[in-house]
Parts: structure tokens; sequence; C-alpha cells
């Protein structure tokens, strides 16, 4: 079954106006309850609880304690084959307009130095969910609207529900094994990390999230993380489920992104480069690995690889290099880590891009204005 994701329940949210923003009950002290449909309130002077009850008219109400909530009353019934009935969350960052209090996001993935989160559950039986962890991206510092990319950590899932997209794989992150699904609906892009049985309660690096998501290839460092929000999607039911604790630090001083000057090895010195391209299409689109290696007897200080992609092919995000394309002519150069290359050392980068007609591979490419061989 193919789940929309709160992507969706975006665009609802933006017809609906800045409601989101202002309807609010103010920061909590003793116990809230919300039941307005876009109400929200503040919690510790840091975090902002919404009941968020955008899939449906019927009644939905939370709880708000100074470290979390709990939903009290969900009336809604939502086709598990579509979408849910709304997303009751807490979250640091900014959601349409609406940014926790004092709070650092957005910031560019490059200037994270670390981004930690503790969470704590209450599951409930006989009823359809899901415990959705997200982690909010966009190429630029969005504070309002539908962002470019979501991380959904699937913490629980009860019922016959699942990601959008498909499954691609697996991945072990923070020591947990997780089942990868990746799609679109449409408005942005999705990955999400599936645990194969239910987590209550956890203390993980968000950045590890991210740096996987990047390493796929669907952002970069130059991207800017814009929110962090832990909650549940019911479909039917739902009455009892709580975030019992949440908390989220995201700090700076992270190294900006930085290309380091060229320079061409001198001439006689053993200027040399082998280059490994490998591809993986499918309709409407491609990802490409590449390798370069220094095959010279110099050390190179700052590279920048040169090639010329097929027709049809159009480059759209890249990761551990820095990839333009200008017509079928593409340049990619190194970041701030990887610009050094002693002689036999390599620096490998990918990108992913759209595809028109049949996919080929490039065939010639020139480092530093020295051609390479193909490995």
């Amino acid at each position: 079954m193919r789940r929309p994701i709160r992507a969706i329940a975006g665009a609802c949210l933006l017809a609906a106006g800045s409601l989101v923003a202002i309807v609010a009950a103010g920061p909590a002290q003793a116990d809230v309850q919300i039941c307005e449909q876009y109400g929200s309130t503040t919690i510790q002077g840091r975090y902002v609880v919404m009941n968020n009850r955008w899939g449906t008219t019927a009644q939905q109400c939370i709880n708000v304690t100074n470290t979390g909530f709990a939903i009290t009353r969900q009336d809604g019934q939502g086709n598990t084959s579509g979408a849910p009935v709304s997303y009751p969350a807490v979250y640091l960052g900014c959601h349409y307009t609406n940014c926790s209090p004092g709070t650092n996001l957005p910031i560019q993935v490059s200037q994270i130095s670390s981004a930690t989160s503790s969470i704590n559950y209450t599951y409930v039986s006989g009823a359809t969910y899901d415990a959705a962890y997200d982690i909010w991206l966009d190429p630029t510092p969005k504070r309002d609207g539908v962002n470019q990319m979501e991380i959904m950590i699937w913490f629980n899932r009860q019922g016959p529900i699942q990601p959008i997209g498909s499954v691609v794989g697996n991945a072990t992150i923070g020591g947990r094994s997780w089942e990868v699904w990746r799609g679109s609906n449409g408005s942005n892009n999705v990955i999400s990390y599936v645990a194969p049985s239910p987590i209550t309660s956890w203390s993980f690096s968000v950045l590890d999230f991210i740096n996987d998501t990047r390493n796929r290839g669907a952002i970069t460092n130059s991207w800017y993380l814009t929110s962090i929000q832990a909650g549940f999607e019911p479909w039917q039911g739902g009455t009892g489920l709580a975030v019992n604790s949440f908390s989220a630090t995201v700090n700076g001083g992270g190294a900006p992104p930085t290309t380091a000057p060229p320079t061409t090895p001198p001439p006689g010195g053993g200027a040399g480069c082998r280059v490994a391209y490998t591809a993986n299409s499918w309709g409407g689109g491609f990802t490409a690995d590449v390798s370069v290696t220094n095959t010279g007897s110099s050390t190179i200080n700052g590279w920048t690889l040169t090639y010329n992609l097929p027709a049809g092919q159009q480059v759209t995000s890249s990761w551990n290099a820095t990839v333009t394309q200008s017509g079928s002519a593409v340049t990619a150069r190194n970041i701030s880590w990887n610009g050094t290359l002693a002689p036999g050392a390599s620096a490998s980068f990918g990108y992913q891009g759209t595809l028109s007609g049949s996919y080929s591979s490039p065939t010639a490419f020139s480092l530093n204005g020295n051609s390479c061989t193909r490995a």
C-alpha cells in the first residue's frame, strides 16, 4: 500500500493558510488540553507541541505536559491505503512559520557539529498508526511551507500501513538495523528508516541519519536542517499514544563547505590519473559513483575533474564533491576534506540526475587538465 506522508499533509496545511502559526495556546506550565485543529503550545521554553489534525474533521485532543503530550481523543477514521488523519507532534525548529523559542534552525548541514536527540514513547494496541520521527531539510533556510526532503524514522507501526515508495535496502545506524524505503509524493522526496520491532526509548545522533541520507545522494552539505519532530500518524484510533519525553539539540561549529584551489602537477612530475565510473539508471533518472585515483608520483593538492555527460542527462544533487553542469560539460571539485591526493590515493564522490532517453556513461575525463585513463 502506498502511504502518503506529511508532505501531502503540508499541502493541506498550506491550504489552511497560517492557522498553524496563529492558533496557539501559549507556553505550557501545568497540563494543557488542545482540541483546536492546528492548536499549539510551547514547553520548556524550547519546543512546540502541535495538535495538527489536518486530514479529518473529526475531533482530536491532546494533553500537553511539561515533557511531552498524549492523545486523549481521536475520532478520525482514515483509509489505510491513503493518508493518516493527523500528526500530533513535538518539535524543535520551524514548521509553517511557527518556530520553537530561541531555535538555531534552519542551519546548514555543513555547519552542524552534532545533532542529538532522546525520545520515549507509549504505545497502545487496537489502533492503526505509526510512531514517526521526522527530520526535515531544504536547499534553502526555509521556515514556511513544504521542505524538499523528509527523513522519517519509524519507531513503531501497527496495522496495514507502510512508508511511501519502495524498499531500497537496509542500513545500520546508531547500532540498530533499519529497512530503508525511498520515494516521492510529488511535493518532496522521502527516505524512511523502519525499525524491525518497536522502539520505545532511544537516545541517538540525528546527524547519523542526515549523513546516511546525504550519502544516498538525496541532499548535500549545503542543504539546511529546518526542524526535528516526533509524534504519531494515526489512521484509526490512537487514544493513549504518548510522547512521554522529547529532547533535541543541534550544535553549530561544523566546517563550512570550501574548495581548495586546484593545482596542476608539474610537467614531468609523473602526472597521471585513473577514473572509475559506476552508474545505476532507471526510467527518468540515474546515480553515478565516481572514484579518482592519483597514478602519478606527485601529490595533488586540490583537484578538479572535468568531462561531458551524454545528451539527456542533468545533474540534480551531489555528495563528497561540488558538481556543476553547463550544457553537457560537468565540473567536479573537491570539498574541504578530500582535496589532497598522495600518489596512489583515491577520492570518491557521487551524484544523482535526471535522464531522458537511453542511458550511457561518459567516456573521457581530465583531472586538473590532464587526461585520465578509465578503470
